[in-house]
């Protein structure tokens, strides 16, 4: 099936994006969960969330950091409209990934089931791009879809166009190429969370 031009568009509506995506990622609740708990213990003020979608990750996190200043960027107006509604205050940008993130200076910086949409030099590039925005002692928390060990453990529907998971140790290697300490941190098949903290 050729991929359109947004391929959000084909992928994701926000009214039924929570119903498909529980569908063909059955640990979804639980990876949602984890990412949200690596956040703790953090002295958080700012927040970037990257690939915002209709507010799931945020929602968690910002449960943890009640006092902190969320900025999210999604390629989708339609699912920032809805994130919007669950997320007062948040100032939420469209953007991709691919472009300049946004200014500032953060102590979390959050992803979850975005980054696979990126090649493996975007993935790179992004990861450089984010580490120079972390404060020292910041975190990144990574949540994706990752090209898992064992062939039997890719369970999550990959469209082979727009998804482009890649293996774990090489996202680690990217990450840890830019200076940060980073660890696998939660596995479960072709689903993974990776944390890189900054000096």
């Amino acid at each position: 099936m050729q991929v359109p031009d947004e391929p959000w568009r084909f992928h994701f509506d926000p009214v039924t994006y929570q119903e498909m995506v529980i569908a063909e990622i059955p640990a979804y609740e639980e990876l949602q969960d984890r990412t949200a708990q690596m956040t703790a213990g953090l002295v958080v003020r700012s927040i970037l969330e990257l690939g915002v979608g209709t507010g799931e990750t945020a929602v968690r996190v910002m449960a943890r950091h009640p006092d902190a200043h969320l900025v999210g960027i999604d390629e989708s107006e339609e699912m920032l409209e809805h994130a919007r509604a669950r997320l007062p205050g948040a100032d939420l940008r469209v953007s991709r990934l691919e472009d300049p993130l946004p200014e500032g200076q953060y102590e979390l910086v959050v992803a979850a089931l975005a980054v696979h949409h990126l090649d493996d030099n975007g993935k790179a590039d992004l990861f450089r791009r984010i580490v120079a925005l972390l404060c020292p002692g910041g975190r990144f928390v990574l949540a994706d879809v990752v090209v898992p060990d064992r062939p039997d453990d890719a369970v999550t529907p990959i469209d082979g166009a727009y998804d482009k998971p890649s293996r774990v140790d090489d996202q680690l290697a990217w990450l840890e190429s830019t200076g940060v300490r980073a660890q696998l941190v939660w596995t479960h098949r072709d689903l993974a969370i990776v944390v890189a903290d900054r000096e």
